[in-house]
């Protein structure tokens, strides 16, 4: 008996470890993103950093959490057969994942959007047709 129950402890630990593996794995694939994004920021004055800080969190989280139900959607499916009951025929409907990617995607799109804003863009440069330098001339 007691080498049962050994067994499911071991059993129990190890399932942990690989829980916790993929977390760290998880929160160094949201370090590399935020480590990403602050990089296209990185000269902006300090106040400004300061600001997209909690942006750039956002961002990162959001990003590797979409990954993770792209790629649960594209094993499962986007939809499901679902029935109330035993006794009703079984339809197909959206499945939670699915919602919820849909869901957080725009508030990924939003956010992005809003430290687009925040990146310094060079006017296009006009190219010149040769008439400024003709007027300068005389």
């Amino acid at each position: 008996m007691k080498k049962k129950k050994d067994k499911v402890e071991k059993m129990k630990k190890k399932k942990e470890e690989e829980e916790l593996t993929e977390k760290e794995k998880r929160e160094n694939r949201i370090k590399k993103e935020v480590t990403r994004l602050t990089g296209i920021y990185k000269e902006l004055p300090i106040k400004e950093k300061k600001i997209l800080e909690g942006l750039i969190k956002r961002a990162a989280y959001m990003r590797i959490q979409l990954e993770d139900f792209e790629d649960n959607i594209l094993e499962y499916g986007s939809v499901e057969m679902f029935s109330q009951s035993e006794n009703q025929d079984p339809y197909e409907r959206e499945r939670p994942t699915a919602r919820l990617y849909n869901t957080l995607n725009a508030s990924y799109q939003k956010i992005m959007k809003q430290l687009s804003d925040f990146v310094h863009r060079e006017p296009p440069k006009e190219k010149d047709d040769g008439f400024e330098k003709f007027v300068n001339k005389k």
